[in-house]
C-alpha cells in the first residue's frame, strides 16, 4: 500500500513540476523594464514596486498556489520515505 502511495505521489509530483515550468515561462518578461533602467533612467526605476494586473496577477497567484502544492507534495513523499 505504501509503495502505492508513494509512486502515486512521485506521479503527482512530475506533473505539478511541468505545470510550474509551464506557468513560469508564460509570464510575461520583465526585460523591457531593466533594459530602460540602464539607459537613462533614474535609481527611482530600480525601487520602484511596479503592481501585477491582469493575467500577469493571475500567472504569479497560480504560480504561487503550484509551488506551494509542489512541497505540499514533496514533503509527503519525505515522510513516506522515511518510513
Amino acid at each position: 500500500m505504501e509503495k502505492t502511495l508513494y509512486n502515486i505521489l512521485i506521479i503527482i509530483l512530475l506533473v505539478i513540476s511541468f505545470i510550474i515550468l509551464i506557468a513560469i515561462l508564460l509570464q510575461p518578461s520583465r526585460q523591457d523594464g531593466t533594459a530602460g533602467l540602464f539607459s537613462g533612467g533614474g535609481s527611482d526605476d530600480l525601487f520602484e514596486r511596479h503592481k501585477a494586473r491582469g493575467f500577469e496577477a493571475v500567472m504569479q497567484r497560480f504560480t504561487a498556489v503550484m509551488i506551494g502544492l509542489w512541497m505540499l507534495v514533496a514533503f509527503g513523499l519525505v515522510i513516506l520515505s522515511a518510513h
